[in-house]
Formats: C-alpha cells, structure tokens, sequence
C-alpha cells in the first residue's frame, strides 16, 4: 500500500497535524475501533466473533475512550454502555460479512481512493503515512484492514438506498402537512399563580410536609478548604529588570509596528442586482449627494438617510480605523489612502455600488515606542513565568497539604497564596472561586474524609482542595425547609386548581357552542388569540406548536383541551385553518422528497441489518463469549 503515496515526498508537519485531528476525529473514533492507544497495551481476549473474525477487549476499551474522551464516567453508565458497543461491532460486522458473501468486491485501487478521501493523506511520503497510522494505535495492515471493512459494510448498506420510492402524492401530502396553518382562541390558566394566591395556614403546610417528607431530604454535603493559585496575583509578584523588558522589545519589533492606516466613512448606492440601464441614475444620485456634502451637507445624516450600506449607515457611514487590505474594493480602498485628513473623494464606482468617501484622519506607518508598549511586555513577560511559578506553587501546596491535610490555612498563608473555606458545597454543585467544571466538581465530589485532591485546574486558576467532613443525607426539620415546603404545596395545588378549573372551562365552552368569553370572564380570567401558526412553528406565549397537534386533524369551532403547553393549560377553540401555499411547493419538492427518501431508506437499512444479524445467528455464525464479556464488565464494576 505504501506505493500509492510514493509520488509525493513533501507532507510536512502541519500536514500530519491536521490529518491527525481531522482523519483521527472524525473517521478513526467513528469507524474504526482501536483509535488512540498504543499498539503495545492491548488486550486480545475475544468477546465475540462472526464466522471467526474476532472482536476483542482491546477492540471495545478503545470505543470507550473514544466515546467518554477519557472524562470520568460511572460504573452504572459503563454497565450500559459496553453491552452496545458489543453489539454493534458485531452489527458492523455482520454486515461486511454479508456483503463479502454476496460478492461485493472493494480492490486495491478501492481502497486507495477511499484512504485519499479522507484528506489530503495522498501527499505523505511512505514513512509519515506510517507514523500517523501508528499513532493512532495500529500497524498499517489493522488500519487499512478496518478501512476496508467500513467500505464493505458501506456496499451493503447501499442496497437499502435503492429502489427507494416517495410518490409525488406522499410528497405533496408531506408539504402539506407542514406548511398547513390553524389559528386558536384560548383561555390560559397559570398553575404557578394560582399557587401564589393561596394563604396555606401552618398547620396545612406542616402536614403537607409530613406526608412528603422523603421529598424535602437535606442531600450529602461536603466541607472543603483550597488552597488557591491566583495567576493575577502570582504575576504581581514577579519582578522584571528593564534591561529584559528592552531585549523582548528588540527582538520583537515586528509586533509592536503599526501599518498605515485612516479612519474614514463613505455613503454606498448599491448596484446589486440592477440592469445597465438603472446604472446611470444610481450614479447620478450618487454624485447629487457627492454635491450636497461638498456644499457642507452633513455627511454623517446623509449617510445614515441614503446609504445602502445597512451597516454603517446607521453610524453614519463611519468604517472606523482600516489598513490596507481589509476595505472590500481595491479602487475604494486606493481612494481612500490617497486622500487626506477631511478631503472627499470623488464618486467611486465599485463592483458593490457607487460611493462618496470621506478621510477624517490619517496615521503612517511607525514602530510603537518602548515607552508605549512597555506595559504589554511587562504583562507578557510576567505571564510567562507565572505559568510556571503557579504549577510549582500549587505542587508545593498539594506536597505539603498531603502531609498535613489539617493546615490548610497555614500552608495557604506561608506560600502567599489564597485559602478559601467552603461548607456544605452540595456535590455536582459549583465551587467558589473554581465554578462549575465537571472535571474540577468530579474530582473533589470522589474524595473521602481527610483526603485530598490532586491539582486542580479551572479557567486560569489552579487549586487543592482537602475534604475536611462529609455531612450525610438526612431528614430535615420542618423549619430548615419552611420556604421549600411552601413553594412545593403552591405548585402541587396550583396544578390541582388548573386541572379542575380547565376541565370545567372546556366542558362549558362544548355545553355554549364555544364561546370562550363568559367562561373566562366568570373565572376572571381572559381570551388569547393566536397568529396562524404550522405545526413546526411556534406559538407566541405558548411555545413550540408540537403542543397544539391536535388543533390540525380538528374542524373550525372545535373545543380543545385542556392541553399542557409549556408552563401552561389551556382551553382553546379552533378559529381558522388555512391550507399550504402551493405556488411554493414546486421550490421546496426536490428538499421534501430527499428527505422522505432518507428516511425511509434508514428506515431500510435498520430492517435490513436486522434480517443479517437474525440470519447469522440462526446459522451459528455469530457467537458471543459471555465469560470473557462478564470478567469486562467486572473490571469495571471494581
């Protein structure tokens, strides 16, 4: 296989680089089990086979670190998880299998267009091709071997695609169904303030408390001290000779130069989509306004009431500081540096318009002063030790807490760092001064009593962190939770007094012929009336339509209801349906076909790989080894 990448011997570096994230991410972790590992770490045992082919551990562990990206995930998740990826490896290779039996043919010639396909790996001389296939836990074999084994699962999996049939009648009745809009009148009733409006006496909340108590249970806590790297504070500790702030200036004087540049507005009439014949009285209105300014017009009204550039018309036409190579048009662009400070230019005719430009002020190219930029490189400078001073300080920190979990505050206050105390910090919950990253919450949630976390890192800051007591789940006291207990009787009887008042308002609105009115009134609530709205689309006030399905399949005047909406119940009445637009189905048929199509033909595709897997099974080809899959899961349990 190395002869297809013979004639190309200059992949550098960033080449690799991008193969490695774009072929490695996108293909590797999907396609082909075993990305990421090294190929000496492996384990062989077989945990399923297909007429011999062999799916082992080593196999499945690399699935679960392509899926879980080597983030902590609980033994209860992995016991799910393992079992489906067994599975559908043996799906994927079933159906090569099947496609081999069947005569699908992949040749050589094949597989090297299929190898190029995946980026620009053609260019790789023979010896990087095969460094990036190593790095990526394979010999060149396994790779190209699980290359192929994707393009025969993909010749099989083709013939659900054909023979796929959508009638031009499923596909009108699919525009329809989409485009078809209803229009309702509804009475909104709102648990959440029914809720608020009741006045529950001490003792109705104490016994609603009672009766749920499991409910209002106080959850574990934890109380932690950490011991904080602050990098703005570590960084204003950091002394730097002037005589270094001058050599980082000398040698990065190319960083400090400013290119010439203007500051300049214009006034743009669009040509876009115009005929030649409209040009000339666009670049008449154009040199009208060119005349108006040079008369002392105010350029900026007048561009913010002609200009048809949208964006900076409403600034008055202001581009703000521009250098060469960022103004859309080369003649606009030219105008415009040629000009001096409040010069006008003439009309200048682009491929976006015509336009009068404006220079308001002019700066030329210049190397900012040291004295200028002394400040920069101070913080440049000071951040690049700080880097490394912080990861020492925080080492030097978990050493010592590790040794002396109970001197937090002392060790915090010797190395000049923070010390922060924290209690009852509810797990999963965020942490003060480190915030919510689940690797940080992961990491201190799996420490026990007295022990202490690894370095920690969260944004910019690095931390430790010592659990200094664990506060069990408990049953509170009625006056730890008082205010809990009230909002969860306001909502639970707030529900119950929307579900009776709703059914009562629907069975009065199909008793009156629908008249929304009365009954709202008498309720003192009110009526709402909807915009036409299509079943994908969203209603103002309630939400999505998903809600509201049922408003299609039913005639103008029918009562609806009660229907849960969002936070809200309603009792509506249909008031208007009106059919699809079908002078725009002719535009939209080609996208609504080729999904119906896609659809069913994936639809095809699961019955298909069902019919293979039943078929090898009852032929014996397929067979599971429990007892390796049961040590697997073990493992993990541990």
């Amino acid at each position: 296989m190395f002869d297809l990448f013979r004639s190309q011997q200059k992949a550098v570096r960033i080449l690799l680089g991008v193969l490695l994230g774009m072929v490695a991410l996108s293909m590797l972790l999907y396609l082909i089990p075993g990305a990421g590992t090294p190929t000496g770490d492996r384990n062989d045992q077989v945990v399923a086979e297909i007429d011999k082919e062999p799916i082992t551990i080593h196999d499945v562990e690399l699935q679960i670190r392509n899926i879980t990206q080597n983030r902590p995930m609980s033994p209860d998740v992995i016991q799910v998880l393992v079992p489906q990826l067994i599975d559908q490896a043996i799906a994927d290779r079933a159906m090569a299998y099947e496609a081999k039996r069947l005569g699908f043919k992949v040749s050589e010639s094949d597989l090297a267009n299929i190898i190029r396909s995946l980026g620009p790996i053609s260019s790789l001389t023979p010896q990087q091709y095969q460094m990036f296939v190593e790095q990526q836990g394979f010999t060149v074999a396994e790779f190209e071997n699980n290359v192929l084994l994707k393009a025969y699962q993909d010749s099989i999996q083709n013939i659900a695609l054909e023979g796929v049939i959508v009638t031009p009648a499923e596909v009108e009745a699919a525009y329809k169904q989409t485009n078809d809009r209803v229009k309702l009148q509804y009475i909104p009733f709102d648990a959440a303030k029914l809720g608020a409006e009741l006045k529950p006496t001490p003792e109705e909340l104490k016994q609603y408390f009672n009766e749920k108590k499991g409910v209002f249970s106080m959850p574990e806590t934890r109380d932690l001290q950490l011991i904080v790297v602050d990098p703005a504070k570590v960084a204003e500790t950091i002394q730097v000779a002037d005589t270094q702030i001058q050599s980082f200036y000398n040698s990065h004087k190319d960083q400090y130069r400013v290119p010439e540049r203007v500051k300049a507005r214009h006034i743009m009439i669009s040509t876009a989509g115009k005929s030649k014949d409209e040009l000339p009285k666009l670049k008449a209105k154009a040199e009208d306004l060119l005349k108006q300014v040079k008369a002392g017009g105010d350029f900026s009204k007048l561009a913010e009431k002609n200009s048809e550039d949208t964006v900076t018309a409403k600034v008055g036409g202001d581009l703000g500081w521009v250098v060469r190579g960022q103004m859309p048009a080369a003649d606009l662009e030219a105008a415009a540096f040629a000009l001096q400070p409040n010069q006008i230019s003439d009309v200048i005719g682009t491929s976006y318009g015509y336009h009068v430009v404006q220079v308001l002020e002019k700066e030329p190219a210049r190397l900012r002063p040291l004295e200028e930029v002394k400040g920069e490189i101070l913080g440049t400078l000071r951040a690049q030790v700080g880097i490394e001073k912080m990861q020492t300080l925080a080492d030097q920190a978990h050493a010592e807490l590790s040794k002396s979990p109970q001197s937090a505050e002392q060790i915090a206050k010797k190395l000049g760092m923070e010390f922060d105390k924290v209690d009852k910090w509810t797990p999963g919950g965020p942490i003060p001064q480190l915030g919510s990253d689940p690797q940080v919450t992961a990491g201190v949630q799996a420490l026990k009593k007295g022990e202490v976390s690894q370095v920690l890192q969260s944004g910019s800051k690095l931390a430790v962190a010592v659990v200094t007591n664990i506060n069990p789940l408990r049953a509170p006291d009625f006056t730890e939770v008082e205010a809990r207990v009230r909002a969860a009787y306001a909502q639970d009887r707030g529900n119950l007094l929307v579900g009776d008042k709703a059914k009562k308002a629907a069975e009065m609105a199909k008793a009156n012929g629908g008249d929304l009115q009365p009954i709202a009134k008498s309720m003192g609530l009110e009526v709402k009336t909807t915009d036409l709205f299509t079943r994908n689309g969203a209603v103002e006030g309630l939400g999505g339509a998903a809600y509201l399905s049922e408003a299609f399949e039913k005639p103008v005047g029918a009562i609806l209801g009660p229907i849960f909406a969002g936070t809200q119940t309603i009792v509506a009445k249909v008031t208007e349906k009106q059919a699809g637009d079908m002078t725009k189905f002719a535009a939209e048929r080609e996208g609504i076909l080729n999904q119906l199509k896609g659809k069913r033909s994936g639809e095809r595709q699961l019955l298909l790989q069902d019919s293979i897997l039943n078929t090898l099974i009852q032929q014996g080809k397929i067979k599971k080894h429990q007892d390796v899959i049961n040590r697997l899961m073990s493992r993990y349990r541990g």
